[in-house]
């Protein structure tokens, strides 16, 4: 029973019922569903909703809530078991791959998640969350998961400079005041609610600052600025790359938002925030395995498709390129697998994944993207930045020698995608994406440095030099 799932056309219709209050280039949108810079992101998240519905789809597309009794979206469900994690994983994969860019509904599903299990054992914070999410479940709703502060100084604390971060600023018996702004916000104008989480470990002392809330996204008093993006103005045009698909970020500005108490899980609970900040973390590095080898897929597809034109593809340095860029992609993706096979039970029924291997695959994910961006730029040649506009090649009366000495539309549109990727539009939702998304390189080693177990290889290493005598195989 999908009674709990919305079709496309019903979240489209859902997010013109909103009175949303955004910006884009300096003007207040009065519809941003039918503008050219907000609609191809809308698009991307309009597939989530349509998987669930297509047959071939729909067994990862979906899952069984125990919280409404039948099936829901899976990017509003729990990972109630280690298959979870992995469907999850799978379903990034085909959505990265359909869409050729971010789709937008990880950091809510991820948030939604580490939640479940930081309110665990938290009395009436865990009864109201779950209460909020079996509505989320049952109207199949958009969450925009809003972690990120814009933090200032970083060598500061959030209470030097309060303006850089969310803070509850009014506490009342019905609820609470929020003050402050979320920045890089996914797919923000295209959702129903904000979920809003601290973006990083707090100190005693800096309980304002430890509020994990939900809000409709247009609350009174929230406000949202559409961010610019490289080439973004040949949306909707023919040099656009990705003719169907974009993605989103956008500044949300909370200016004394009310929230209601029943939607207040966390307040001033530096620890519960602290283990939702670690789980966040964990789930969206792993998420990583799913959407980026997804969108890999579109590049290598379109440069292999270049050289096909090009009449090269059986040369073999062209060949081992390609293989090169396919091996790479399989690496992010396994690594990403083996973090959510790996993954464990937490005390709360939800699943996590493998930390270290989580932080393993978002490391690579900061690096060897750009190698694979690098072999599909070198297969184009220099004609995906050099090339006229495809208008130009459909000009009546330039465009029969433009397509004779540039090549036809067909070649155009490969190499506008490739471009598009690289360094044009879709690259902010895929390459920039790769290095900042769920915490630059540097966050993935601190983790990594602060999980592996170093005592237990000195302590091996100490035993096969013979420094040690050996305590698992004596007798050998």
């Amino acid at each position: 029973m999908l009674a709990a799932v919305k079709t496309a056309h019903e979240y489209l219709d859902s997010l013109r019922a909103r009175k949303l209050r955004l910006f884009v280039d300096g003007a207040l949108v009065t519809s941003p569903v039918d503008h050219p810079k907000v609609r191809p992101a809308i698009n991307a998240v309009a597939a989530t909703y349509a998987l669930a519905h297509d047959e071939r789809h729909a067994h990862l597309a979906t899952s069984h809530s125990d919280l409404v009794g039948r099936r829901v979206n899976r990017f509003t469900a729990l990972f109630r078991e280690r298959d979870d994690l992995l469907r999850k994983l799978e379903l990034q994969r085909a959505l990265g791959r359909l869409t050729g860019t971010c789709f937008q509904r990880c950091v809510g599903l991820d948030g939604v998640n580490a939640l479940f299990l930081a309110t665990h054992g938290r009395g009436d914070a865990h009864a109201r969350f779950v209460t909020w999410l079996r509505g989320v479940q049952e109207r199949d709703e958009m969450l925009n998961g809003a972690m990120t502060d814009p933090k200032g100084d970083r060598s500061k604390r959030p209470p030097e400079q309060a303006d850089h971060y969310v803070r509850v600023v009014e506490r009342r018996s019905d609820g609470v005041v929020i003050r402050g702004a979320k920045i890089h916000q996914t797919g923000a104008a295209n959702a129903h609610q904000i979920l809003v989480m601290p973006g990083q470990a707090l100190r005693p002392g800096e309980e304002d600052f430890a509020i994990a809330c939900a809000l409709p996204v247009d609350a009174e008093g929230v406000t949202m600025v559409l961010g610019r993006q490289p080439s973004d103005e040949r949306r909707g045009g023919p040099d656009a790359g990705n003719a169907r698909f974009g993605g989103q970020e956008c500044v949300v500005l909370f200016d004394d938002v009310f929230v209601p108490r029943d939607h207040v899980f966390l307040d001033g609970d530096v620890e519960a925030c602290a283990e939702l900040v670690s789980a966040f973390a964990g789930y969206h590095r792993a998420s990583y395995g799913g959407c980026k080898p997804g969108n890999l897929d579109v590049l290598i597809g379109a440069a292999d498709l270049v050289t096909r034109q090009n009449g090269v593809r059986r040369a073999s340095h062209v060949r081992d390129k390609l293989t090169q860029m396919a091996h790479l992609t399989e690496t992010i993706h396994a690594i990403g697998v083996g973090a959510s096979a790996k993954g464990k039970v937490h005390a709360s029924g939800v699943w996590q994944v493998d930390t270290v291997l989580a932080n393993v695959c978002k490391h690579h994910v900061t690096s060897l993207p750009y190698e694979i961006v690098r072999l599909a730029e070198d297969l184009a040649g220099g004609a995906m930045s050099t090339l006229p506009s495809i208008a130009d090649l459909d000009h009546p009366e330039l465009g029969e020698t433009l397509r004779l000495v540039a090549g036809g539309r067909e070649r155009a549109s490969a190499l506008r995608l490739i471009e598009s990727m690289a360094y044009g539009a879709g690259s902010v939702p895929f390459r920039i994406e790769c290095m900042h998304g769920a915490g630059s390189p540097q966050a993935q080693r601190v983790v990594l440095e602060r999980e592996i177990d170093w005592d237990a290889k000195v302590a091996r290493a100490r035993v096969l030099a013979g420094l040690d005598p050996d305590p698992d195989l004596d007798g050998v």
